[in-house]
C-alpha cells in the first residue's frame, strides 16, 4: 500500500546540517513528482523542494536555494533532503509528498496536488 515516511529530522544548531529522508512504499520514484515541503508554526505550508525523479528536473524555494539538495535513489525507492547552512527560519515539521505524474512533462508540485503525503519530521534549528 502507498506510504511515504519520513526521518532524519532533529535539533541542530545554525550553520549546521541535516538530512532528511524519505522512504516511500507502494510506488516507484519513477511513476511521481515527489518533493518535500514545510510547515512552521502559525504559518502556511509551503513548498520547499520537488523531483522528477530520474533527472535533473529539481526545483527548489528561492529561501533554500544554494542550501538544500532534493535527490532520489531508485534502487532504495527513497528520497532526501540534504539541508546544510540552516537557519533559524528553517524550523518547521517537513513533510514528504508525491503526486502521480500525467505524464513526462508533468513537473507539478503543488501542495494541493499531492496524492500522498508523509506524517512529517520536525526540524528544529535553534541555540
Amino acid at each position: 500500500q502507498v506510504q511515504l515516511v519520513e526521518s532524519g529530522g532533529g535539533l541542530v544548531q545554525p550553520g549546521g546540517s541535516l538530512r532528511l529522508s524519505c522512504a516511500a512504499s507502494g510506488f516507484t520514484l519513477n511513476s511521481v513528482n515527489i518533493g518535500w515541503f514545510r510547515q512552521a508554526p502559525g504559518k502556511e505550508r509551503e513548498g520547499v523542494a520537488c523531483i522528477s525523479s530520474g533527472d535533473t528536473r529539481t526545483r527548489y524555494a528561492d529561501s533554500v536555494k544554494g542550501r538544500f539538495t532534493i535527490s532520489g535513489d531508485n534502487a532504495k525507492n527513497a528520497v532526501y533532503l540534504q539541508m546544510n547552512s540552516l537557519k533559524p527560519e528553517d524550523t518547521a515539521v517537513y513533510y514528504c509528498a508525491a503526486k502521480h505524474r500525467n505524464s513526462y512533462y508533468d513537473t507539478r508540485c503543488v501542495d494541493y496536488g499531492m496524492d500522498y503525503w508523509g506524517k512529517g519530521t520536525l526540524v528544529t534549528v535553534s541555540l
